[in-house]
């Protein structure tokens, strides 16, 4: 459906999953993928980006099957690879790319990676600048350092590197780049990013260290093979999370989602916010996982700046969303890189805001904005980005008319389904709280 309808909403009375954590499906595909034997892969997320994952590492020969439509067993070779028979498509995801320059740097054959319109105007040379200092050989073929890339690989040393940003795709492609060099390889970040990879490292019995703010791995090592269960996703969860916190009557369980605290930034907002969040951590292999309980009340405005943005960057939109819904001011900055993901998240949350009358000052690191407005039905754009359309749907059902939003397979990438499952919490309140399901096994 590439245009959504969407009427005011009652309060979320709700029992529910999310999808598998994406940032976590792509790296499950990934360290299998490099390993040494088959495993299992459960919970994984069939989006398109970390379907495009799943279709490089084939193209690379690596035999990959799908038992069901979020299980994935793979057959990992050590790290060896071969030459793909044509370009890589990456699609729109970013991480894929990324990523994938770390591991292709290494091989001995030539790559070239593509991607959509989206893709190809995303910056890469953050990582570019750090693997050929490893030695690789990357050329980049669009604009200002953009996609295509072109990898020729070959023998890498390890460095030790420090990022300009806190970025857990760069540091990950150094990392992952880092397996295939000769020495040791450490990255240290202005402030800690996520640690999926850090994670799945050790899970995979390769032990990186931790330093502070620093990360450093071992060229040379095997990654050993062994099953995994995706968690569902905390930043698809935020979107259910802030349409129950910011209305006062609604009461939300979501179920086996990811709590890893490098990405629970959103509920320490919300918390901030006054809202009634509670959480348990029921499973702690390798990423823990658990129980998000919500409690609707009137929120209220709070200022997210600082050592907390990579932890939230992905929530920006939808927390931006509660601070319209909450009462006085909210301050987000030190979010610039908000203006180089999918779109520029700040032009296009400040543009659709105030589409809803939502009062708004946009800044070159974020925005201020004043909360508690008469929201009215708006028709706005996605801008091609799954988060913007999924924000704004939500934003959505709190206001008087009906809205639309334009452009919407872009949600496909992260969230298939979940306009069905807003039309599901939609309905009014039942006399018993409903099971809802999202693409998560049984």
């Amino acid at each position: 459906m590439p245009d959504w309808k969407i009427e005011k909403a009652p309060a979320i009375h709700a029992e529910m999953t999310v999808p598998g954590d994406k940032s976590i499906s792509h790296r499950a595909i990934m360290f299998a993928a490099l390993a040494n034997g088959r495993a299992e892969i459960t919970g994984f997320l069939p989006g398109e980006d970390c379907l495009s994952t799943m279709k490089a590492f084939q193209q690379l020969g690596i035999p990959i099957e799908r038992t069901d439509e979020t299980t994935v067993i793979i057959e990992g070779k050590r790290g060896h690879f071969t030459a793909p028979s044509g370009d890589i498509d990456c699609g729109n995801s970013g991480t894929t790319m990324r990523l994938m320059c770390g591991i292709l740097a290494a091989q001995p054959f030539r790559s070239r990676l593509t991607g959509d319109a989206s893709l190809s105007k995303r910056p890469m040379k953050r990582i570019i600048d750090p693997l050929t200092q490893m030695g690789a050989k990357i050329t980049a073929e669009g604009e200002k350092g953009s996609a295509p890339l072109v990898i020729e690989g070959g023998p890498l040393k390890g460095i030790e590197y420090t990022s300009p940003v806190a970025s857990a795709q760069v540091k990950s492609a150094v990392l992952l780049a880092g397996l295939f060099a000769k020495g040791t390889t450490t990255v240290t970040e202005p402030v800690l990013s996520r640690d999926h990879t850090e994670r799945m490292l050790a899970w995979h019995l390769v032990r990186p260290r931790r330093n502070g703010l620093s990360v450093s791995v071992s060229g040379g090592q095997t990654l050993e093979s062994r099953d995994f269960a995706v968690p569902g996703d905390i930043s698809s969860a935020a979107f259910w999370l802030v349409a129950a916190a910011a209305h006062p009557g609604s009461h939300l369980l979501i179920k086996d989602v990811g709590l890893n605290p490098a990405r629970t930034g959103v509920l320490a907002v919300l918390i901030r916010m006054g809202a009634h969040v509670s959480e348990i951590v029921e499973h702690s292999e390798c990423e823990p996982s658990g129980t998000v309980e919500v409690r609707g009340t009137k929120l209220r405005a709070t200022v997210i700046a600082g050592a907390e943005i990579p932890n939230v960057i992905d929530e920006l939109p939808i927390l931006a969303v509660a601070a319209a819904l909450a009462d006085g001011r909210t301050i987000i900055r030190d979010a610039h890189e908000l203006r180089v993901k999918e779109t520029d998240r700040i032009a296009a949350v400040a543009k659709n805001l105030r589409a809803f009358g939502v009062l708004v000052d946009e800044k070159e690191d974020g925005m201020e904005i004043e909360g508690g407005a008469k929201l009215r039905g708006a028709t706005v754009e996605s801008f091609g980005d799954h988060r913007i359309a999924m924000a704004f749907a939500i934003l959505a059902t709190f206001a008087e008319g009906a809205s639309h939003i334009r452009d919407t397979a872009c949600v496909d990438t992260s969230y298939p389904g979940f306009y069905e499952m807003l039309h599901k919490l939609a309905k009014p309140e039942p006399s018993e709280i409903p099971v809802i399901s999202s693409l998560r096994p049984e």
